[in-house]
């Protein structure tokens, strides 16, 4: 495995970490900040905001090398991170969220292009899968490891763990990842040019419901797990553990996949496996293990779906690669701020977490709705 594209996964290992650590560690700053649950949700939705913000200023950085614009995104990973562990209300920890944000699209669309250049032309999309497995490792053992800080000592410790790895990523980035030359700079419009073209629109439609779909659940299966699982808060440590071994899974799987058949069909079938997920989840909650063991699928369905939804915006945004990669994670965050928010509304309404999973089926049918659109229109009729 090429050094460079490991230093690329360690960058998405800090990115995951501070995006995903929030759903272990909702109910201790909740307490702690002296708010709600669904209060406490809304840190969610504004990383991901922060998302949807920060992409599209890569329009603005463009004409500068690929390897420099990935230090000042690392920059200010570090910096969010940074101001998150020193809050000392929950206005400034969602003022910090937000700022979290900012670099996470960015990153993932200038790292993308990257990966593919530095791989040969059959391991494109495998080679995008081992940028985004640092994401998956962060859920591994990153996520656990703050939600046990935060249980332990304070919910604040898991912002200063993301903090000693962003100073590894600048690190890593500077050493490892070669000069990669900024792209060919053909006006400020032709960025824009892909989005007139509808095979954009259907996979950032599909990533956007069917991501956010699975937030709907994801973003309250703490108190899902401890409320109606039955499980002791000690446990969501290694419930942390297990989902993020189902995302490594579905990430290199999925990889391997996508490299032998048409992405765009394993993002169906997966899709698919998604919506049974949820509504068994919504069934079976009160079952413990069994919620536990659909958690793990269901957290594999979310990014076997990530590697070939970031490699097909890169095929399908000719001249717009930096805004087409980056336009991805605006879906997926975008979808991940109105899944928090639409996830919650069960539960403020007084109904059990398990809604939450309910509430996401309908967001998810219309995620492989569109992915089947676009695989009629452009999957099939590859050679």
């Amino acid at each position: 495995m090429k050094k460079s594209l490991v230093a690329l996964a360690f960058g998405t290992l800090a990115l995951g970490i501070a995006e995903f650590v929030m759903m272990g560690i909702l109910p201790d700053v909740a307490r702690s900040l002296g708010v709600s649950i669904p209060e406490a949700g809304h840190l969610i939705s504004a990383y991901a905001l922060g998302v949807c913000c920060g992409a599209p200023l890569l329009v603005v950085v463009h004409k500068y090398p690929l390897k420099n614009i990935l230090l000042f995104l690392a920059g200010i990973i570090l910096l969010g991170s940074a101001l998150a562990a020193l809050s000392v209300n929950y206005w400034m920890l969602l003022a910090a969220r937000f700022i979290s944000g900012l670099p996470h699209g960015a990153y993932f669309g200038v790292a993308s292009i990257v990966a593919v250049k530095l791989a040969d032309e059959r391991h494109k999309t495998g080679a995008v899968s081992i940028m985004v497995a640092g994401m998956t490792v962060a859920n591994l053992f990153g996520v656990p490891l703050a939600t046990g800080l935060s249980s332990s000592v304070s919910w604040r410790f898991p912002f200063v763990l993301v903090v000693f790895v962003s100073i590894i990523v600048l690190y890593y980035i500077w050493k490892w990842v070669p000069s990669v030359g900024a792209l060919p700079d053909e006006g400020f419009k032709h960025q824009f040019a892909f989005l007139k073209k509808d095979a954009p629109w259907l996979i950032l439609a599909a990533t956007m419901f069917a991501n956010g779909g699975i937030f709907c659940w994801y973003s309250y299966v703490s108190p899902l797990l401890i409320d109606e699982g039955g499980f002791h808060s000690g446990a969501l440590p290694a419930l942390m553990i297990a989902a993020g071994f189902g995302m490594v899974v579905g990430n290199l799987v999925s990889g391997r996949l996508c490299d032998r058949h048409r992405p765009g069909h394993v993002v169906v079938i997966t899709q698919c496996v998604a919506i049974a997920a949820l509504l068994l989840i919504f069934c079976f909650a009160r079952y413990g293990w069994l919620s536990a063991a659909l958690m793990v699928v269901c957290t594999g369905c979310l990014f076997a779906v990530s590697s070939p939804q970031q490699f097909l915006i890169l095929k399908y945004a000719p001249g717009g690669e930096l805004l087409g990669g980056a336009s991805i994670q605006m879906a997926f965050n975008m979808g991940n701020a109105v899944g928090a928010f639409c996830g919650g509304l069960p539960i403020e309404a007084g109904l059990s977490p398990r809604y939450a999973a309910l509430v996401g089926v309908p967001f998810v049918a219309l995620g492989l709705l569109s992915f089947i659109i676009f695989c009629r229109k452009y999957e099939s009729a590859r050679n």
